[in-house]
C-alpha cells in the first residue's frame, strides 16, 4: 500500500514535475478512488498542492481535481479560501460547473462579510 494519498495518485497518474516512482503495486483506479473518498481534508489538500500547484498543470483527471475538492469542502464548509480555489478549478473545466463555481464564490464572499 502507498503510504500516502498523494504518492497513491502520482504512482497511479503521474507527476507533471516529478519522475512516476517504481512501484509494483496494483494501479487501479477504484483502489484510488476508495482512498480518495476517505481521506481526510489535510491529505487531499496536500496532493491537489503537490500535483496540481497550479490550477492549470498537473495530471490528474479533472473529475477526480472536482471529486477532491468536493470532499474537502464537505470537511471543511466555512472556509472561504477552499470555496475560491474550488470555484477556481471548476471554472477552468467549465462550463458545465459555471454556476457551481459562482455559487461558491457567493458563498465565500458571504462567510466573508459576516
Amino acid at each position: 500500500m502507498h503510504s500516502t494519498l498523494t504518492e497513491h495518485a502520482r504512482c497511479l497518474y503521474g507527476d507533471e514535475y516529478r519522475p512516476t516512482p517504481e512501484c509494483d503495486l496494483d494501479h487501479q483506479e477504484r483502489y484510488f478512488l476508495e482512498e480518495l473518498t476517505f481521506a481526510g481534508a489535510d491529505s487531499i489538500l496536500a496532493m491537489l498542492r503537490e500535483l496540481c500547484p497550479h490550477v492549470v498543470d498537473g495530471h490528474l483527471p479533472v473529475w477526480a481535481c472536482n471529486l477532491s475538492y468536493r470532499l474537502v469542502l464537505l470537511q471543511r464548509p466555512d472556509e472561504p479560501a477552499l470555496m475560491r480555489k474550488a470555484a477556481e478549478n471548476l471554472w477552468l473545466h467549465g462550463p458545465d460547473w459555471d454556476d457551481i463555481a459562482a455559487d461558491l464564490t457567493r458563498r465565500a464572499d458571504a462567510l466573508e462579510a459576516g
